[in-house]
C-alpha cells in the first residue's frame, strides 16, 4: 500500500516537472499564432517597412499586438537614434529568425548580452525598455530590422516586448566584415 502512494506521488511529481517542459519545446499554433513557454505570443513575421507616420519618443513600451502590429516600430530609416558608423561591424547574425528560433539568454546585460555563443548589444535609445529583462533565463526571438542599417530586433517572449540590438559576434570567431 505504501509502495504505491509512492510511486503515484512520484508519478504527479514528475508529470508536473515535465508538462510545461513539453509544451515550451511544441509551442500551441492556434489562429495562425504561436506560443512559447508560459503562453507568450511569438509574432509570425518581423514588422513592415515603416511608412513615415512617426510618433516620436513617448508612444510607449516598444511591443507587439496579437495582430502582429509593432507598435512603436514607426521612426523610418533616417532616425538618429539608430544610426551606426559601421553596420555589420561584426559581421551579420549566421542564426536563425523569427518565431521558430527561439533562444534563451545565458547572461550579461543590456550592453552585452548572450545565447549559444552569440553576442549582442541593446541600442543605447532603447536601454529603458530592458529594465526587467532577466539577462540570463529570459527567452527571446530575433527578428530582422527592415528599416534600421545594422540592427536587428529582440523580442522577449515573457514580456512581449522588444528593443533593437546589434550583433557582436560569436564565441571564439574573428570577426567576419562585410
Amino acid at each position: 500500500m505504501k509502495t504505491h502512494r509512492l510511486s503515484a506521488g512520484l508519478l504527479a511529481a514528475m508529470l508536473l516537472v515535465a508538462g510545461p517542459a513539453l509544451a515550451q519545446d511544441r509551442g500551441n499554433e492556434r489562429g495562425g499564432e504561436r506560443r512559447g513557454f508560459a503562453g507568450s505570443f511569438i509574432p509570425k513575421h518581423g514588422p513592415r517597412p515603416a511608412t513615415g507616420e512617426h510618433r516620436g519618443p513617448g508612444s510607449g513600451p516598444l511591443h507587439v499586438e496579437r495582430d502582429g502590429r509593432w507598435v512603436g516600430h514607426d521612426s523610418g530609416k533616417n532616425d538618429p537614434h539608430y544610426h551606426l558608423d559601421h553596420p555589420w561591424e561584426h559581421g551579420r547574425f549566421p542564426g536563425g529568425f523569427g518565431r521558430g528560433h527561439v533562444y534563451r539568454l545565458a547572461g550579461g546585460g543590456r550592453e552585452r548580452f548572450s545565447f549559444g555563443g552569440f553576442f549582442f548589444s541593446v541600442a543605447p535609445y532603447d536601454f529603458g525598455f530592458c529594465d526587467d529583462w532577466l539577462w540570463d533565463s529570459d527567452q527571446i526571438a530575433i527578428y530582422e530590422d527592415p528599416d534600421h542599417i545594422g540592427w536587428y530586433l529582440g523580442y522577449n517572449l515573457r514580456l512581449g516586448r522588444y528593443v533593437h540590438v546589434t550583433y557582436l559576434g560569436r564565441a571564439g570567431a574573428p570577426p567576419t566584415n562585410e
